[in-house]
């Protein structure tokens, strides 16, 4: 097990990471991880999840995430690794062995890595400390104050380790290894004047003193701008030994007496840790940037007599093949700090990888053009055309341009592209040279063009994922996805001038979306709107949301997605190809590999590796294991393509099958809500489920696509799909009762009556029925309900009319006729006896019992609710029955007195519910334990169970 606050907050164990769910839950578990073994009063767990005033339930807001935490350390078994999670009066405290967090190993590896006399293992030591971080500290938090503090105090921590770890490859004498390790860190903290005075240092000790005096001038400009300052004297001390070019000696001692020293930092200026935040000391607190020291170490400008710094070697004289800088350019922060970092590697290789048109080209460009003073050995670039349709370009044609920029002469060129190859590594071998690789289709088309110098860089596109390369290079992945609504309107006031934007700010937002973030889409419609002033960004929304015409409207000339996505998708083995086009008739927005393979008419290992395939080229998008996506222009652009029209069929009888599986999963034992229509085409698989935990697992994550399939079957005339596709939610409905199914309802019962099945609308309306009594439309109900148990009985459906009985009563009982509500439901409980349904005589004896209940008859009602709780061979897999049937009897056994052990089955019934996640049981029981009991405690429960019943409404 491990918890994580370096990076991403979560938590670990051997079957993956903890759903922690939403950012105050995550905050909650950062707040504790930050002080751990300590109480944390709930005053500064609050602090931590809201920025202002918190709300008024803020305090149950907290006991419902810990409560939360608790359930999910228990499902995991957390208590064997010694975590708990303790509440101390107003505070709560995590008990742990802090050698489970990854923060705490962190500082212990650099404490131990500070006490090594030997400078390889501090180094062994700090990379392992640095390669524990994932990402920015603390992130998927809540940015409140106390939690940006935290993460601050810990990203200072980290930035202080890597100087640490820069120092001890000075000692090592690996200057050029210092100076990849500090520019990383350099490039993304511009204004840390500690890292540019250390990457100054370790520059002139590799023998690179004009980089060192070029980024001392661009590090004083940067501070003139931004901060209106100058250096401060460590970043003046390392301008003026580059100046005078001095020569050093040992590690940590500088020749000339300037006081730039190459030693560890001393252990009194190491960050505060925010583990165990302690105040700094005033000796050590560093001096604001905003207030510079009276004496400042600025050199004096060149006069008469002193000598002007050598410039750097002007930018014309290098190698450069790249193309122009991108115009437009916007955002891409992490991609380009991504890059960065993995440039500062040794001998890397950064494979950039996205779909069509997401503007792998434009970052990787503008990254170069940024970086370019840190390849003095010259700047290749080459279009290999990977996804063109005049194919691609040989690779001598690239070796042969290459090499004639690096000077070779034409005559010396090696004719065939093995020997050139060779040449080109040897002439690399020396250089900090920068290789673009722009779109490449495959590895084995990258390798023959990777250069060999230790010091060169080499940048490849690609819309595939290039596996191989990463395994056979050492290639490290830098995925670029599409813009955020924000960038992309950024993107679009780039091309079209802000204020355009800005006076219709709300559908450029829209436009973005529509675009689905795509950087290729944007520009198109950028062009189309600048090409015409007079059309407004919400004339073209409106245009744009028309699915059937936007990827036209997102063609301009010779570029477009359709141009990008149809040679994306012409470069794929036929297999996958055929897949895709199927894909675009999927009536849902995720599918798995059965849902695929029922859509092409192939199995589901067939379905699994062409959806290896897409997703290596970026046309589909994995969501989780096992569940894929795609993009909204990519789906048009797939539901454009020609593809068996019986696809729709399929996926449907799919659809049915495997909604019908997941019933008898959540609910064994209970009879099947329907049988399957004549022309029912059986899929070659379905989905296994491995009971009701997982069924219902499927059925929430899969409701939404469950509704368009409906949807799709209604409006293509498909009625007995229709409504055996809602049907086949029930279990569901009968867990969330109160979640909005009664326009889901009203599709299937018009479907029902359309396709002339006098049980399928005895079943629809007792469903339809009841939920519209839960949601207090009765009166509406009543006349579904009322005709629900003679159709049932006309089609010989004994299961159906129990049912409808049953659902009948509880509207009569909402009318005020609990008696012929009481007689509904002896009347169901005998059909069900007679059919052998133990499932649907419990549910008549639990709401005879309720009808006694408000009837004051607590005898009859305990009588009632104990026997349907002695019933046998009752199925009850989610527990629901046996929790109301507790509740009901409790109930009874308080009117009759017999209060200790009423209370003792309404406990019982509230502490089942809350295991199983059954909200509306909660709030019964715990709401007639209120009755009887003023408990803070149940109080807390009961609102929390009502907090997640309302948020689900």
């Amino acid at each position: 097990m491990e918890f994580r606050l370096l990076g991403a907050v979560s938590v670990a164990t051997e079957t993956g990471e903890l759903p922690l769910g939403p950012a105050k839950r995550r905050s909650l578990l950062a707040a504790l991880l930050l002080r751990p073994n300590h109480p944390v009063p709930v005053d500064q767990l609050t602090a931590a999840l809201w920025d202002h005033e918190p709300p008024t339930r803020a305090r149950s807001v907290i006991q419902g995430h810990v409560s939360r935490l608790r359930a999910l350390f228990a499902e995991v078994e957390a208590d064997v690794y010694g975590v708990e999670l303790l509440t101390q009066g107003t505070a709560y405290v995590l008990r742990m062995p802090e050698s489970l967090l990854d923060a705490h190993r962190f500082e212990e590896l650099v404490a131990l890595a500070r006490g090594q006399r030997i400078p390889a293992d501090a180094v062994a030591m700090y990379q392992e400390a640095l390669s524990l971080w994932q990402g920015p500290a603390l992130t998927g938090a809540h940015p409140s104050p106390p939690l940006l503090a935290a993460a601050h105090a810990l990203e200072e921590l980290r930035l202080a380790s890597v100087e640490l770890l820069a120092a001890e490859y000075t000692r090592l004498g690996e200057h050029a290894r210092a100076a990849a390790v500090l520019r990383a860190e350099a490039d993304a903290h511009p204004l840390r004047e500690s890292l540019s005075a250390a990457l100054m240092t370790a520059l002139q000790r590799a023998g690179r003193r004009s980089d060192a005096l070029d980024w001392f001038h661009r590090t004083r400009r940067l501070l003139a701008d931004e901060l209106g300052v100058d250096p401060g004297r460590e970043l003046a001390d390392a301008y003026a030994v580059a100046l005078r070019g001095e020569e050093w000696g040992e590690p940590g001692v500088a020749r000339g007496g300037t006081g730039v020293v190459a030693e560890p930092p001393s252990p009194s200026t190491t960050p505060v840790s925010p583990l165990r935040p302690e105040p700094p000391s005033p000796s050590t607190t560093p001096v604001s940037p905003l207030q510079p020291e009276p004496h400042s170490a600025e050199p004096p400008a060149p006069g008469p007599h002193t000598a002007e710094p050598p410039s750097p070697t002007p930018l014309a004289d290098t190698i450069d093949l790249l193309p122009r800088m991108p115009r437009g350019f916007h955002g891409r922060a992490a991609e380009l700090t991504a890059l960065s970092r993995a440039a500062a590697g040794e001998a890397p290789v950064c494979l950039v990888t996205g779909p069509a048109g997401v503007g792998k080209t434009a970052l990787v460009v503008h990254w170069a053009h940024r970086n370019r003073a840190a390849f003095p050995g010259g700047l290749l670039y080459a279009d290999l055309r990977g996804f063109s349709d005049t194919g691609t370009v040989p690779r001598i044609e690239v070796l042969r341009e290459f090499l004639l920029a690096l000077g070779v002469a034409p005559r010396r060129i090696p004719e065939s592209a093995e020997g050139a190859s060779a040449l080109f590594r040897s002439l690399a071998a020396d250089r900090r040279l920068l290789v673009v690789l722009d779109n490449a289709h495959g590895s084995a088309q990258v390798r023959e063009l990777l250069p060999g110098g230790t010091d060169c860089v080499t940048v490849v596109t690609s819309r595939y994922r290039l596996r191989g390369l990463i395994a056979s290079d050492a290639a490290r992945p830098v995925p670029v996805d599409v813009l955020g609504p924000d960038d992309g309107t950024a993107l679009l006031a780039a091309v079209l001038g802000k204020e355009r934007v800005l006076a219709e700010a709300v559908a450029a937002r829209r436009l973005a979306e529509l675009c689905g973030g795509l950087p290729l889409a944007l520009r198109v419609a950028a062009a189309r709107l600048a090409d015409q002033p007079d059309w407004s960004l919400s004339e073209m929304s409106a245009e744009l949301s028309d699915a059937s015409r936007r990827l036209s409207l997102l063609d301009v000339e010779d570029t477009g997605v359709r141009a990008a996505l149809r040679l994306t998708v012409s470069r794929l083995p036929e297999a996958a190809a055929h897949h895709f086009a199927h894909l675009g008739r999927h009536p849902g927005t995720h599918f798995d590999r059965c849902t695929a393979a029922a859509l092409a008419g192939t199995d589901p290992d067939a379905a699994e590796a062409a959806l290896d395939r897409l997703a290596a080229a970026h046309l589909v998008i994995r969501t989780a294991p096992g569940r894929w996506t795609l993009h909204d222009l990519v789906r048009l652009y797939a539901r454009g393509l020609d593809a068996d029209p019986e696809a729709l069929l399929r996926v449907l009888d799919h659809t049915v099958a495997t909604a019908l599986a997941a019933a008898v999963a959540a609910e064994p034992g209970d009879e099947p809500c329907f049988d399957l229509p004549a022309d029912f085409q059986q899929p070659s698989a379905i989905r296994e489920f491995r009971g009701r935990e997982d069924a219902m697992a499927w059925y929430a994550a899969e409701r939404d696509d469950l509704t368009l399939a409906a949807g799709a079957a209604h409006a293509a005339g498909l009625h007995g799909r229709t409504w055996r596709i809602v049907l086949g939610l029930w279990p569901q409905m009968a867990w969330r009762v109160r979640d909005g199914w009664t326009p889901l309802l009203r599709t299937a019962l018009e479907a029902a009556r359309a396709d002339g099945g006098l049980r399928a609308e005895g079943r629809v309306l007792a469903l339809l029925g009841w939920i519209l009594t839960e949601e207090g439309l009765v009166q509406e109900a009543l006349e579904h309900l009322e005709a629900a148990p003679a159709l049932a009985s006309r089609a010989g459906d004994p299961h159906g009319e129990a049912t409808a009985l049953v659902n009948l009563s509880l509207a009569r009982a909402a009318l005020g006729s609990p008696r012929e509500a009481a007689e509904g439901c002896v009347r169901a409980a005998e059909l069900a006896r007679a059919a052998g349904d133990r499932h649907i005589e419990r549910l008549a004896l639990h709401h005879l019992a309720r009808h006694r209940l408000d009837a004051r008859q607590w005898k009859s009602a305990l009588d009632t609710a104990t026997a349907a709780l002695a019933l046998d061979g009752s199925p009850d897999p989610s527990g629901a029955s046996r929790v109301l049937l507790l509740t009901a009897a409790g109930e009874a056994l308080l009117g009759l007195g017999e209060q200790a052990e009423g209370i003792r089955r309404l406990e019982s019934a509230a502490d089942e519910a809350e295991a199983a996640g059954y909200d509306e049981g909660a709030v019964r029981a715990l709401g007639a334990l209120l009755e009887v009991s003023a408990d803070v405690g149940l109080r807390a429960r009961y609102d929390t169970a009502r907090l997640r019943l309302t948020a689900r409404s």
